[in-house]
């Protein structure tokens, strides 16, 4: 008897305890009205961003990058390409050859190189010259050095170009802070380098962003493919933009790549109806307060950060691990958002949840399991529609643009939370699908994207040059 009434009283204790953690999460839901109303503020600041007048008070910069008309076929032979966009830094080269059937084919070799700390947060002629370093070492390995080769540089930070390979940096984002780069021309800092080391030379042709060579590489796959898009440490978009509304620059005729920098959405408000008091404490305590807010609700940089603060919340509330939080759980930044990911993959056993809590020092009941898989859900799902939304906001922008009754387009897309996360890319393209009615959309996601991509635009420079642009 004694038994049957125990399970009973824990079997309401945990349905009043479900209840109460539904009710906290709920917030994390988004109703289609709400998303719609995301996807029209989104290209209420993307047509701010593109117009002279408004320009600068814009908070989504649409910035031009000088990457005209799509490539049609590409020159043969050896290219080089960087790709700087996080604490890892890629060299690259690329051997474009004829292939009968496909027209080329693509080789790649490539080495990764750490940044250091200091290279970061230094000097920008530290970061630099540690930069040409990379490259001299690469140069060295493949016996190249002897070459003078075409050099295509993914530089992943807000820029504002003046021509193809010019670009000066506006802010830098993601945890680099080296002094005077800023407001300077990035390839000059590069060209000042290699000029300091002397050991090579380089032909330095372009410099794009990473949705830009996401972008160019899979149309090397897909003839439709003209947007560009990243969900990973970062999350932006990039696509081609009728030169008639790209009022930064002149000329008329034909399409113009536009890189959106949408990470910085709701700089001027935009978002307040859709942040938490999760959001806010994230934003507080980032290296940019008050700035990419967009991005800190969807990309991988954040999303571990945001769900820690959810569980804390439960704990306090007395709903979750019996009220008690680890010293580690209690640590910003201890809850990976590769956790997220890996608890969200875990088969119903909870083995995952359990060994990845046990490591941050708590030993979870099964309840507690379940709950901590809820908060992650909430957190990568509301990610995923609010991108999503954006995203429809985009194509939708593109299809009226065009007078089209039907746009039939493909979205190239790289990044690590898109990539890695079991559910994400679902729930991403459900909402994508929805919200653009007289659209059809394909997804692919990008391999090598950023560097073949930056080398492929090298390779395509010359012919893209041919970009008629009046002064």
């Amino acid at each position: 008897m004694h038994g049957s009434k125990c399970s009973r009283d824990c079997r309401q204790m945990n349905l009043y305890t479900m209840e109460k953690v539904d009710q906290i999460l709920s917030e994390f839901q988004l109703s289609k009205e709400e998303l719609k109303e995301v996807m029209r503020r989104m290209q209420r600041e993307m047509n701010r961003g593109l117009r002279v007048e408004t320009h600068e008070e814009a908070s989504v910069k649409m910035l031009p990058t000088f990457v005209c008309s799509t490539p049609e076929g590409s020159e043969v032979g050896d290219f080089l390409a960087l790709d700087l966009g996080g604490t890892n830094f890629r060299v690259m080269l690329v051997v474009v050859g004829e292939d009968e059937e496909r027209g080329w084919k693509i080789e790649t070799k490539h080495r990764m190189y750490s940044i250091p700390e200091d290279a970061m947060t230094g000097t920008a002629e530290m970061l630099f010259d540690y930069i040409s370093e990379c490259i001299s070492d690469f140069l060295d390995k493949h016996n190249i050095k002897h070459k003078k080769l075409p050099l295509g540089f993914t530089f992943s930070f807000p820029v504002r170009h003046e021509d193809l390979d010019k670009g000066i940096l506006l802010n830098w984002t993601k945890g680099f802070k080296a002094s005077g780069a800023e407001g300077n021309n990035v390839v000059g800092l590069l060209r000042d380098a290699i000029k300091r080391r002397g050991d090579f030379e380089m032909d330095i042709v372009a410099m794009v962003n990473d949705t830009v060579a996401t972008m160019i590489s899979c149309y090397y796959e897909d003839r439709s493919c003209e947007v560009g898009m990243i969900v990973g440490t970062g999350c932006n978009v990039c696509y081609m933009e009728e030169m008639h509304s790209v009022e930064l620059v002149e000329g008329e005729e034909g399409r113009m790549c536009v890189n959106t920098e949408w990470g910085a959405f709701g700089g001027n408000g935009e978002l307040e109806d859709f942040r938490l008091e999760y959001d806010r404490v994230v934003d507080e305590s980032s290296l940019n307060p008050g700035k990419q807010l967009y991005e800190k609700l969807i990309s991988g940089k954040y999303m571990g950060e945001l769900v820690r603060l959810v569980l804390m919340k439960l704990v306090n509330e007395d709903l979750l691990f019996n009220g008690e939080a680890s010293d580690m759980l209690k640590t910003r930044g201890s809850f990976e958002t590769r956790f997220v990911s890996q608890i969200e993959s875990d088969t119903g056993d909870r083995k995952q949840i359990y060994n990845i809590l046990s490591s941050l020092g708590v030993l979870p009941s099964e309840l507690d399991c379940d709950i901590v898989r809820l908060a992650c859900e909430s957190v990568s799902t509301r990610a995923a529609q609010i991108c999503g939304a954006g995203l429809a906001g985009v194509i939708n922008v593109m299809r009226e643009r065009r007078c089209l009754d039907e746009l039939k387009i493909t979205v190239g897309v790289d990044g690590s939370v898109y990539k890695l996360h079991p559910w994400f890319k679902e729930r991403f393209h459900k909402v994508v699908w929805d919200m653009t009615p007289n659209c059809d959309i394909t997804f692919i996601q990008s391999e090598e994207g950023s560097g073949r991509g930056a080398a492929l635009i090298s390779a395509v420079a010359s012919k893209m040059a041919g970009c008629t642009i009046e002064p």
